[in-house]
């Protein structure tokens, strides 16, 4: 199978834009470059490429709301979304170290199709070495020709600007992400209107995931048949998948859209010795709980969305028998409560009353009304009654673990104890 991105990886010693280059490297933005930026959307969007950073938006879609022609603003901007902090998910910090110059190739690409000629890379404030190896990724572009004014003759110029974010969680949806990189508190905006009408600095913005624009480069040098040849499911290309918890060996693997979890879960060498596997959440942890049986799914958005959970990002979680679901869960809403941005009172509130409740019945002292209330919980902070995603994301695990192992949260009410507690 072709990888277009894990072919360039290395994260020992990351290439360099020679050696990039000599694989074929930045022929994908030179071939941009020769055609009209519309074509380049269009071409992005017959892929059938989605939005690799949990939503699954066409990305070729999500470009084509941007003014586009002669009467468009002349300032646009390209940002690509590298805040990675969703637990369970470290695809993007795995590129950004090992192939700097394939991001940078698809962040040019990207800017070109929109027409902008500021781009920045949102990084997360902890991703240090992928700091390091960014700027050097740019430095070296820049000594090559490839970023600036008049890029080989072309008419088109752009900048790229590597900014290191503050590393919060809720700098990852994309409006506050907006309000951090103006130097604005991150609080989500209202939609609409929509970034890539009146964006930062109230300019038309486009924002990619990092994997996402990893893609493009491929895509633009072999074109759109090659791309959707590279899977045998509906959606098209490669994905990173991740898989952790108690596996023989988490880790990443580049595999065609689609494979199953099962197939995953083979790679890291099943659960370790003496464990079983009683659940997972298929894209890091904002998603809903599946359980063993849907193992053989394909890992595509429309299969995990039938099976009533979201690909996301594609980062597996895996719950073994000998962990307490109930636990698992009160872990994961710490996170979601420390990082909410307190912008709106369902999530600002409700996550903090939620870990409350799951505290109480982790030392046993949960109640009846406890059960009742956490389901109450998960309708007050559902779609559509938050400001952003970031609440139900949150509570996705926990009214999927209310579901699939109301056992287990009947026992620390009913016998006012964990089991997995010694």
């Amino acid at each position: 199978m072709d990888k277009p991105l894990s072919s360039h990886l290395n994260i020992e010693q990351p290439q360099d834009i020679g050696a990039y280059q000599a694989v074929g490297g930045y022929q994908g933005f030179l071939a941009a470059l020769e055609q009209a930026p519309q074509k380049v959307q269009q071409q992005v969007k017959e892929s059938g490429l989605k939005g690799r950073g949990g939503a699954g938006f066409a990305t070729g879609e999500k470009w084509r709301f941007v003014p586009m022609g002669d009467d468009a603003p002349k300032q646009k901007y390209l940002i690509c979304n590298a805040d990675e902090m969703e637990p369970g998910t470290f695809k993007d910090r795995w590129l950004m170290e090992g192939a700097p110059h394939l991001l940078l190739e698809g962040v040019m690409i990207a800017a070109y199709a929109i027409g902008a000629s500021q781009a920045f890379i949102f990084l997360r404030g902890e991703y240090r070495l992928c700091a390091r190896r960014l700027q050097q990724a740019i430095d070296e572009a820049k000594q090559a020709g490839l970023l600036g004014e008049n890029i080989r003759g072309s008419g088109f110029g752009l900048n790229i600007l590597l900014h290191q974010s503050a590393g919060r969680y809720i700098c990852g949806e994309e409006t506050a992400l907006l309000n951090a990189l103006e130097g604005k508190r991150a609080n989500p905006r209202a939609k609409p209107p929509f970034p890539q009408v009146v964006g930062l600095f109230g300019r038309p913005t486009i924002v990619n995931n990092c994997e996402t624009l990893c893609n493009l480069p491929g895509i633009l040098r072999h074109g759109v048949q090659w791309y959707q040849q590279l899977s045998d499911s509906p959606d098209a290309g490669t994905k990173i998948y991740g898989i952790s918890g108690r596996v023989k060996k988490a880790g990443l693997w580049e595999l065609p859209m689609g494979v199953s979890a099962g197939h995953i879960l083979s790679l890291a060498g099943g659960m370790q010795d003496g464990r079983k596997l009683r659940g997972w959440l298929p894209g890091g942890a904002s998603t809903d709980f599946l359980l063993p049986e849907h193992l053989e799914l394909p890992m595509g958005f429309d299969a995990i969305a039938k099976a009533g959970s979201r690909l996301g990002t594609g980062g597996i979680i895996a719950l073994d028998d000998g962990h307490c679901p109930v636990g698992m869960v009160l872990n994961l809403l710490q996170f979601f409560a420390q990082e909410s941005c307190g912008w709106c009172t369902p999530c600002r509130d409700g996550l903090p009353w939620a870990v409350e409740i799951l505290s109480r019945m982790e030392v046993g002292k949960g109640t009846q009304e406890d059960l009742d209330e956490l389901s109450r919980l998960c309708d007050f902070m559902w779609i559509g009654k938050t400001f952003c995603a970031l609440a139900p994301g949150a509570v996705e695990p926990l009214r999927s673990a209310l579901k699939y192992f109301a056992d287990d949260f009947a026992e620390h009410v009913d016998k006012g104890r964990c089991r997995y507690r010694h």
